[in-house]
């Protein structure tokens, strides 16, 4: 099993186009952002130049060598790249993304073609292609279509992105250029990054479902790199939401600027501490990497369903303390993971993946939910129009427990506390892992004493669970702009949790 490898990116990982205004006046902002439902789908098939029949006729196509189960994924998406490099924004990229995939299920196979465009002769010959897959010759006819309403928007917007020219995003990056270099005067450079995407999704599928989601997204991120004495650091910070143009303010250019700087002034005095196993302090937030990377991707259920996960036979078993809750949420207002519906049709939900110490549920898609005989999680995700969905994750963090982080860390006599994470990756099978940590805190007889920076956490992710022993009150979500990896597909996620103790991890440091 492949390594699956999870990175905070920034900016740069979008790009972008200027939408007209037209779309946005007529269609995405105005239909979903006033609550209007009946239009909704209407408008979206007059935006994809489809028809009721053309739907139907394509999936009466995917369906007629006998498969199971098919479904259309029409998507036209806006992105928007705009950068600011050694005081001046001197950058800007565009792309739009248009196309239409058809899937076609037979028992837990899957068979899949999108073509670039809707012309229907293309659509019908991409249904042909993925209906390859099913060979019983007994073509199934498919269900007449009825919407399903979007009936809870969690990323309602009041400006969208297409209504906004390049002009006016542009004073926001100056701004937090030189609220970063007011705030510190070791600053010597600023890296600064804005986007915007805008997705129009059009789905609908044999069984007769057929809906429409606006899905916004933002995320603005600076570098900011200081010299003391010869000596050079850098820090990174960003935030990023399914938000409109409202995003940008005074406040988050702010709470940006001063975490970039903040973090890199701390990093003059940080040293690399000696390595070994010892008590580690996750800190709240960002040590949610480590639920997504040494847990979360085993409990998606695809892994269970092929028996490849650790966690496939403890389903309904103690896994960890039983103070502790574990949540994969699709339905966090203006979170970057959060889904009104995914993928597949679902609607987006709240789904505990660990209850009281016991693992609940597995992560599930259409696929792993029918061989498992349930519904599904909402959990069906794909990166595009070009990919079929599989099950991934959302936002996923740990609920609060009962302890202050304070007494958790005078529990410790030595040990780490670590609150940056950067990247991490896991090997899902044994469920080994390695995450690599920005900076942190020594801990020595009950206290945070020297920065520590630069080192390197291992362990085995359903070992690491069992020996969390502690877990405060303060539970915080990261809403930076990570992205999760999995099967060549990427994902908007966020992690959060709060602090807690794990009794023992190898911590990778100086000899």
């Amino acid at each position: 099993m492949d390594r699956r490898n999870f990175l905070r990116t920034g900016g740069l990982a979008l790009i972008g186009s200027l939408a007209t205004p037209a779309v946005a006046g007529s269609f995405g902002g105005s239909a979903l952002g006033n609550g209007d439902k009946q239009a909704a789908i209407s408008l979206a098939m007059a935006h994809f130049g489809v028809t009721e029949q053309d739907l139907k006729k394509v999936l009466t196509v995917a369906l007629e060598k006998g498969g199971d189960y098919a479904d259309l994924f029409f998507e036209h998406t806006f992105y928007n790249n705009i950068g600011l490099q050694d005081g001046a924004v001197n950058r800007c990229s565009s792309n739009i993304d248009f196309g239409v995939g058809v899937r076609v299920l037979s028992g837990d196979q899957s068979g899949y073609a999108y073509v670039e465009n809707v012309s229907l002769n293309d659509m019908v010959k991409a249904a042909r292609t993925a209906a390859r897959i099913a060979s019983d010759g007994k073509a199934k006819t498919p269900v007449n279509l009825t919407e399903k309403p979007i009936t809870k928007n969690y990323y309602s917007i009041t400006t969208p992105w297409e209504s906004v020219i390049l002009k006016d995003k542009m004073p926001y990056l100056q701004k937090l250029n030189d609220k970063v270099f007011s705030l510190d005067k070791r600053v010597q450079k600023v890296s600064a990054s804005l986007s915007d995407q805008t997705s129009h999704i059009l789905f609908c599928n044999s069984e007769g479902i057929i809906y429409y989601d606006y899905r916004p997204m933002v995320s603005l991120s600076a570098v900011c790199i200081m010299e003391e004495n010869g000596k050079t650091e850098n820090n990174y910070s960003a935030r990023s939401y399914r938000r409109g143009y409202e995003f940008l303010s005074d406040d988050i250019i702010d709470v940006i600027a001063r975490e970039a700087v903040d973090g890199a002034a701390i990093m003059f005095k940080a040293i690399k501490p000696k390595g070994g196993e010892m008590p580690v302090v996750l800190g709240a937030g960002g040590s949610g990497i480590f639920l997504h990377e040494a847990i979360g991707h085993a409990f998606e259920a695809d892994f269970n369903r092929k028996n490849v996960s650790i966690f496939s036979d403890l389903l309904n078993k103690k896994v960890c303390n039983e103070n502790i809750n574990v949540v994969d949420d699709g339905t966090i207002p203006f979170n970057r993971g959060s889904i009104n519906v995914d993928d597949e049709g679902t609607d987006g939900q709240k789904t505990y993946i660990v209850k009281d110490g016991i693992l609940t549920s597995y992560l599930h898609d259409r696929i792993s939910a029918q061989h498992y005989g349930i519904p599904s999680t909402g959990n069906g995700r794909r990166e595009s129009f070009r990919h079929t969905p599989i099950p991934r994750m959302r936002s996923t963090y740990m609920e609060a427990g009962n302890m202050k982080e304070e007494d958790i860390i005078a529990s410790v006599k030595k040990g780490v506390y670590v609150d940056n994470f950067t990247n991490g990756q896991v090997q899902i099978g044994a469920g080994d892992f390695t995450f690599f940590v920005k900076s942190g805190y020594l801990i020595e007889d009950g206290k945070l004493t020297q920065p520590i920076k630069d080192i390197n956490i291992i362990g085995n992710g359903p070992k690491a669970l069992a020996d969390i022993t502690m877990v405060a009150n303060n539970d915080k979500i990261d809403n930076g702009t990570w992205t999760c990896g999995k099967d060549g597909q990427s994902c908007p996620v966020t992690d959060g949790m709060p602090s807690a103790l794990v009794s023992k991890l190898t911590v990778g440091g100086e000899s």
